[in-house]
């Protein structure tokens, strides 16, 4: 299926995003979302603007369009959860985000997820039974709670698809963008990925992937504001270490 301005038209999409979320697995997809005719809300714990970031680094800003207080679920057709190592885990820990995918999923939508985004259908208490691809530091915790993980770059699993991370967006786009069209992915888009017939989960990785490895040791060094930060964070742990000991 190739997409078109008209693919999507009259689709209301909602991406539920937190800062820290993975800069390119937001941009990426909602440009394509756009170009397919969808309509878009960004939805976060907060309203003005959220940090994206590449693999460790900060980067560009984007303009969030409603909170989490304010969005309800049923004015939204499909959900896209991008990753990100930090954005997921502040989006896990709110009830609000929590209870906005379960009413996502309760009603059959179609979810797109990548990279870290599943934390969230994990704590969502969703996972059960499913099949997941996603970053491979999340593989225990997909099994844990009783889901299928995949090491491969998509899985299709009734109104979900997964991919592992950006290395995946070539495969990840167009079947998001097919799911949220049609409620289904055609064998094509599914060329190489791993069906979702298998009971087991792929091995736990050997190693951490060496790119995002690579890129943290690249990290720069803190700047004065940091370290003065820093320091009045351990003058006042000091304070409270003697208060207590006192």
């Amino acid at each position: 299926m190739e997409y078109s301005k008209q693919t999507l038209r009259g689709k209301k999409v909602a991406i539920l995003a937190a800062d820290g979320f993975e800069y390119v697995e937001l941009s990426v997809p909602r440009t394509a979302l756009r170009l397919a005719g969808a309509e878009l809300e960004l939805i976060s714990l907060h309203a003005g603007k959220i940090r994206g970031v590449n693999l460790t680094e900060p980067t560009k800003t984007v303009r969030v369009d409603k909170t989490l207080e304010q969005a309800v679920a049923s004015d939204y057709d499909a959900l896209l959860l991008p990753g990100g190592f930090v954005g997921p885990d502040f989006l896990r820990q709110s009830r609000l985000a929590r209870e906005f995918v379960q009413a996502i999923d309760a009603a059959e939508k179609p979810i797109a997820t990548l990279c870290h985004g599943p934390w969230l259908l994990v704590s969502a208490e969703l996972t059960m039974g499913r099949h997941l691809a996603s970053w491979p530091s999340l593989r225990d915790d997909i099994v844990h709670a009783g889901g299928l993980w995949h090491d491969q770059p998509l899985v299709w699993d009734r109104n979900w698809i997964s991919s592992r991370g950006p290395q995946d967006l070539a495969q990840f786009v167009p079947a998001m963008i097919e799911l949220f069209a049609t409620g289904a992915v055609s064998a094509k888009r599914l060329n190489g990925a791993r069906d979702v017939e298998s009971q087991e989960s792929s091995p736990k990785p050997e190693y951490p992937i060496r790119a995002a490895l690579a890129a943290a040791r690249l990290l720069p060094g803190p700047t004065i504001r940091t370290l003065g930060v820093a320091a009045l964070g351990t003058a006042a742990g000091v304070m409270l270490a003697r208060r207590i000991a006192s």
